[in-house]
């Protein structure tokens, strides 16, 4: 069994929160384990609960098309969520939830050593650079631990506020150049937050 069937099955026996009891699946990820670009959202929703797979709903069937619009495939990408079970109705996941599931995204991470990882929605990008709102940092890639961070609004966002789908176009239309340009200028955490990544 690899290094990355093996985190697999750990979150599929994985009991560390609450969320794991009124879970009908697991949802830790799919995609390449060669990506160059890592997408990690908040956490399953119904439609992910129920195949087991992130971003199937409407809010994956718009982070498709976007994919698509810039000449990505789905496959050639790797796709997960900060939580790898559902939130009860969909509700925000919880800090100690968020934490529980902490170890799983860093192994992810390291696992596949992308040289982007898109945050989508706040929570996402919160892991990384807490003190900064994501309506101010989304859409300008900034640099973390040797990682390029790209924040950009969730799809779901922009299913609730047909608005932002604008906005969440012109970030994607950035993303191979984000791709192909050197690391930003570094801007690291805070170093009093004691709930960031671990990467490297």
């Amino acid at each position: 069994m690899s290094e990355y069937e093996t985190l697999v099955q750990q979150i599929h026996d994985c009991n560390k929160c609450t969320l794991s009891q009124k879970r009908t699946q697991t949802v830790p990820g799919e995609g390449s384990l060669s990506a160059d670009v890592v997408f990690i959202g908040e956490g399953p929703g119904f439609h992910e609960d129920q195949q087991g797979r992130p971003f199937v709903g409407p809010a994956g069937q718009l982070l498709d098309s976007l994919l698509e619009s810039v000449g990505f495939k789905r496959e050639e990408v790797y796709i997960t969520n900060m939580v790898k079970c559902r939130p009860p109705n969909n509700r925000d996941p919880l800090p100690g939830e968020i934490e529980a599931c902490r170890p799983y995204l860093e192994q992810q991470l390291e696992i596949i050593g992308p040289k982007v990882v898109v945050t989508l929605g706040r929570y996402s990008f919160s892991r990384f650079f807490p003190d900064i709102p994501i309506g101010k940092a989304r859409g300008e890639p900034r640099s973390w631990n040797g990682i390029t961070i790209y924040p950009m609004y969730h799809p779901a966002a922009a299913l609730r506020n047909g608005t932002l789908r604008a906005t969440l176009q012109k970030d994607f239309n950035k993303l191979s150049e984000v791709l192909a340009s050197k690391q930003p200028p570094p801007l690291e955490p805070h170093p009093d937050k004691s709930n960031q990544l671990g990467l490297f």
